[in-house]
């Protein structure tokens, strides 16, 4: 068997803690959609400022 680089090992290494993470939040009943649009600065200002009515 080849010998496998550190950097091939920890990419692998991240690739499936990922896969293990969001299998388990999906069991956790927990969906990130990603179809959702990434928010914008401004929106993100628009919803914490506090608004002067």
């Amino acid at each position: 068997m080849p010998d496998v680089s550190l950097q091939t090992k920890r990419a692998y290494f991240a690739k499936v803690k990922r896969a293990n993470y969001k299998a388990s939040m999906r069991l956790e009943g927990i969906h990130n959609a990603k179809s959702d649009a990434k928010a914008t600065r401004e929106s993100i200002l628009a919803k914490y400022k506090p608004s002067r009515s």
